[in-house]
Order: structure tokens, then sequence, then C-alpha cells
């Protein structure tokens, strides 16, 4: 049934965590009129696989109206101005690069500079086209500081956060509920399906039934809704991906707190580093088909310097893919039950954030019908594979080729069309961003994010000559323009001068 209003009047969310109360806060901050319940099973842990976010977290919290100093303090969180990828390649001078959140000074002033000479080193020039010289929030990082001005500056600074996970699902937890959320601590035991394929109830461990004209599955890997009682397919992404597997554990705190995520190639996967203002968290993502894991987590700690540490270690599986129908009949999947893609790029919060809002304007378009579920099937599913293959270009693009697992990665055919029209365009065309979109291959990132990645790992024409060019105008713009970057920078707040309750 539906509210006057075209809304559902009762909708049941099976699973909490960071996608079930994210959820929870959006759909009750916006339909006001809407009875929400949320089963969580005390049984059932967080994951906890990634501790970062990219700016959609802000764009969340600035939906449900709580600000950074209302919850930053209570999830031991740090601001992220992007992510260094360090050892991912062995060219000389492209060892590491940093990939930074959209500043606008950079698409006024530097990103124009970074295309053109990114053309000229194609063509054989030496100039700089190594990313790490033309973005703003490169210089704040490699200077600690944040990406909060302390006066007045009038360009806009996109941002990300590092968070505790169980901390923010507490968090989020508690606001639901102070917007009337309810919250059932039990467990599922069976699903109640009406003749018509439309979900009815979901039955307690204690035999209550818990009716709905609505259900969100927010059951993780387990999928229970969607997958197991809808019987909504899932597409793997295991030939795109290698990785199945992490081992993850907490390291102490720097006395000096980066304003990055660091994420550091290995022998058969990568280690992410991930400062919080308590501790680091640490994992080592990779694949079991190429190590076991004893073998990761002995590389872990050696890597963290932490071989004879008594720190416990924990072991995860990771299911990489997403279903076919993320809407079906009337349950919606966010999180894990609806896919997931490896924490590189730390996508999770935004594919979840996406989900639930695009989910509400379609609906609400629709009067209350399944009129635009193909629709928004579609766009949940093209923002999936475009962010899949940004990150398999990473491992596409990596320039180690050290051991079976990354020449296997580099020789890897299971790409999209719509990666190899990107990675075609880098080498052969006159105008990559340009191109990008004239031949609509604009989805999940835009080309200065592409362009900054395989910059970024040298992904250039090996010629003989050292041809030299005149960029004596393009020199003189740049020593204004790091004048100009060092004046932002005092204006911009140190990051260690952490917010607190």
């Amino acid at each position: 049934m539906l509210n006057n209003d075209g809304k559902p009047k009762k909708i049941v969310i099976v699973g909490g965590g960071t996608a079930g109360w994210m959820a929870a806060n959006l759909l009750a901050s916006r339909w006001k009129n809407t009875e929400i319940c949320l089963v969580e099973s005390e049984q059932i842990g967080i994951i906890g696989v990634g501790e970062g976010s990219t700016p959609h977290l802000k764009l969340f919290f600035d939906a449900i109206g709580v600000t950074d100093s209302q919850w930053m303090p209570h999830c031991n969180a740090t601001y992220k101005n992007g992510i260094t990828f360090d050892k991912w390649s062995n060219i000389k001078g492209f060892e590491s690069y940093f990939h930074p959140f959209a500043a606008q000074t950079d698409d006024m002033l530097t990103v124009p500079i970074f295309f053109k000479n990114i053309q000229a080193k194609m063509q054989g020039y030496d100039v700089n086209a190594h990313p790490d010289s033309y973005f703003l929030e490169t210089y704040l990082s490699k200077n600690n500081l944040g990406p909060l001005p302390a006066e007045s500056f009038p360009f806009g600074i996109a941002y990300g956060y590092h968070f505790d996970s169980a901390l923010l699902g507490k968090f989020l937890a508690k606001h639901a509920q102070s917007l009337g959320v309810k919250k059932i601590v039990s467990t599922v035991s069976d699903v109640l399906v009406h003749n018509d394929g439309n979900l009815n109830a979901v039955k307690l461990s204690d035999q209550t039934l818990l009716e709905a004209d609505f259900f969100l599955d927010c059951s993780g890997f387990n999928s229970l809704l969607m997958q197991k009682t809808l019987k909504v397919n899932y597409q793997s992404f295991k030939d795109n991906l290698f990785n199945d597997s992490a081992v993850v554990m907490p390291s102490e705190i720097s006395s000096i707190l980066p304003v990055e995520t660091k994420a550091t190639a290995l022998t058969n996967g990568w280690a992410w580093q991930i400062p919080l203002q308590n501790r680091f968290g640490n994992g080592y993502v990779y694949s079991s088909d190429y190590i076991n894991a004893d073998q990761a987590e002995t590389e872990l700690r050696d890597h963290l310097g932490l071989l004879d540490s008594d720190v416990e270690a924990r072991h995860l599986k990771m299911k990489v893919g997403r279903v076919e129908k993320h809407w079906h009949k009337n349950c919606l999947a966010v999180g894990l039950s609806q896919g997931f893609i490896e924490p590189l790029e730390a996508t999770a919060i935004a594919l979840s954030f996406n989900t639930v809002s695009q989910f509400m304007l379609h609906y609400q378009e629709g009067e209350g019908t399944n009129k635009f579920e193909s629709a928004f099937n579609q766009d949940i599913n093209s923002r999936f594979d475009g962010i899949r293959d940004y990150v398999v270009c990473h491992y596409k693009a990596n320039q180690r080729l050290d051991t079976d697992y990354w020449r296997d990665n580099a020789k890897n055919s299971n790409i999209s069309e719509t990666l190899g029209r990107i990675l075609y365009l880098w080498t052969n065309s006159q105008n990559f961003a340009d191109d990008m979109i004239k031949y609509k291959l604009m989805g999940s990132y835009q080309p200065k994010s592409w362009a900054c990645m395989l910059a970024g790992y040298g992904v250039f024409p090996q010629t003989s000559t050292s041809q030299t060019i005149d960029y004596t105008a393009h020199h003189q713009e740049m020593a204004g323009l790091g004048d100009f970057i060092r004046r932002c920078g005092l204006n911009f707040n140190a990051h260690n001068s952490l917010l607190t309750p």
C-alpha cells in the first residue's frame, strides 16, 4: 500500500552495517510519512574491508543534514585528499603517483597544461607529464594540509574521509533512530512471498512476522532477499578482477597524520594504509590463486614491520561482481547484497548512496510503481561497470611485471569494449579528453582521472628520441601557478588540527 504522497507506507530493511543504516537515514530524512523498520542481527559482524570514501560520503551527510563536526569525532575520522599509488610501476620517475579529488583550480589553471604535456610526451618530447605537478590537492597532501580553507577561498574542493566503519555504523544507527527508524535486533529465519512474486514478509527467529510494502536487502554477501529469495542473477567479475581475499590488521598511528590513503603494490596484490585518529587501518588485497592466506599475512606483516608482533590479523573473502537487477519487484538491494568491487578506489559507499538516492527519485517519478525499474537498473549497472573498468585499468596498465600475478594482470584480455576503446584513445588520440566525450566514453570517471592513472604509471610510447620543445611560456605559467598554490596552501588548515567531540 502507498501513502497519499505515493510513497510506501512501510519499509523493512534487512541488515544494518554502513549500507543498511545509510539507507535508513536517507529514507527517513526524505520520506517522513513512511514507517521504516530495520532488522539487524548481533550474530553478523561488519565486514570492514575498507575504511575510506570518495566525496560521496560528504554528499550523503549533506543530504541528511549532518556536519563534519557532528560525526567525525565519533568515528575517529580524518580527511582524505586522495590516494597515493606506490610501486605499481617500475618505470623511472613513475614509481609513484597521487590521484587527487577534484578542485576547481585544477580545471581552470593546471589540467589544460597537463593534457598538453601528455600529448607532447606521446610525440616523444621531453616534458613533465607526471600528474603530481598539476593538482591542488596533491600539493596539499605533500604539505600535510587538509582540504578545508582556514580563510575565504572562492573555489570548490572535493574531499573524502577515512573512518572506523564499525563506529560509523553505530553513529548512523543512532541518528536514524532519532529520525524515527525502528531497530529490531533479531535474525531473519524465513522470507514469505506473494503469489505474484513480490515479497510479503520476513519471519524473525522468534516467529514474529514483519510485513511491509517495500523491502531493502542489506544482508551483505548473503543477499538473502534479492539473490536467495527472488533469484536475481549475479554477474561475477572474477575474469576481470583477480583479487578475492584480504587480510587486515591495525598498526600504531604516526605522530603526523597523512591526508591520503596509500595503496602499495606487493607481490600478489596491494596493501592499503588508512590513517584514523587513533590507528592506521591496514590490509592486503590479493588473489588466492597466486598466494595463500598464511603467505599473505606474512607479507603484510613484513610490509608493516610487524613480523614479530602479536597484533591479530583477520582474514576475509570477497565476492567481486554485481547483481543484474538492483531493484526487482518490491525489493532494493543495497551494499554488498547488490555487489562489490574491490576497495582500491573506495567506491562502496558511493555506490550505496547512488543506489538509494536514484531509487527514491525513480520510485517517486513512477508514482509508486515499477515503471522506471528497468531504467534504474541500467543506470546502476553502468555505474558498477564503469568503476570496474577503472579498477581493472590499474592492473592492466601496471608496469611491474616482476611476478606471475602482475604479468597475468597486464596481459589479461578479459576487459570490456569500453575500456579497450579508452586505452586505444590514450595512445592514438590527438585530444584524449575531447575524444572521450565525443565517443561517449564518459562514465564513472572523467578524462582527467584516466589521464592521471595512465600518465602516473608512465604509460607512454618508449621512443629512442629525446626531442626538446620550447616550453618557456609553459614554464613561466607553471612558476606562476606554483606561487599561486603556495599562497593557497597558507590558507588551508593543517590536517592534524582535528575535530573533537
